[in-house]
């Protein structure tokens, strides 16, 4: 029986934070592929952020000196944070289920900025009861210990958790785990999904 289910961020909960992001930088002088280099490409420096070997002064301290700008690590990452918007229907459905008694989870890799940010925001947090963040445990996706971290956040059985994502190596890793993990396409299709196991929603 599903008891606990985890709902991803960038994309799901959150939209748009990224290319409106993009879109700023361009617009201060960046080139797109310049600006997505930094953000998006940039695996290592990516990496090391993500697991919390850097912090946020150095990495938008980094990004700033390679996108040549004089923008401080403070405002850089405010006009990050200025450009996502929830979707409401997520939303909805994070607060209807927790209502018909599951636990919310989040699983992600992220950094602290961003989170920090969001939740000053839009209080996101406020509606999970547990949550696996790449840069407190110390490893990202796909490595098992961020899996671990879940389940023990969540305080049910691996078996009892809900995990869908985009990418065959993460389902894979949480699969091992024994956790319910499958591939995301979009959230009604995801709906469908908790529906077919037996998820009151």
């Amino acid at each position: 029986m599903i008891k606990a289910i985890t709902f991803d961020l960038d994309g799901v909960y959150f939209v748009n934070g990224k290319s409106n992001f993009i879109a700023n930088i361009v617009k201060l002088g960046v080139s797109e592929d310049e600006a997505k280099r930094v953000f998006l490409k940039s695996d290592e420096m990516n990496h090391q952020y993500k697991e919390g070997k850097m912090t946020d002064e150095e990495f938008w301290t980094w990004a700033n000196n390679e996108w040549k700008l004089d923008k401080t690590p403070k405002e850089l990452t405010e006009l990050l944070i200025s450009g996502y918007e929830v979707d409401e229907s997520v939303v909805e459905t994070v607060k209807k289920v927790r209502v018909n008694g599951y636990k919310t989870l989040i699983c992600t890799n992220n950094f602290p900025a961003r989170i920090n940010g969001l939740q000053e925001r839009f209080k996101f947090l406020d509606d999970f009861d547990g949550k696996s963040i790449s840069y407190e445990v110390g490893s990202s996706k796909p490595d098992t210990k961020i899996y671990q971290k879940l389940v023990e956040v969540s305080g049910v059985n691996a078996d009892e958790i809900v995990y869908a994502d985009d990418n065959n190596d993460n389902i894979s890793e949480a699969q091992k785990l024994g956790i319910n993990a499958f591939f995301y396409e979009e959230f009604n299709k995801f709906i469908e999904k908790l529906k077919e196991l037996g998820v009151n929603i």
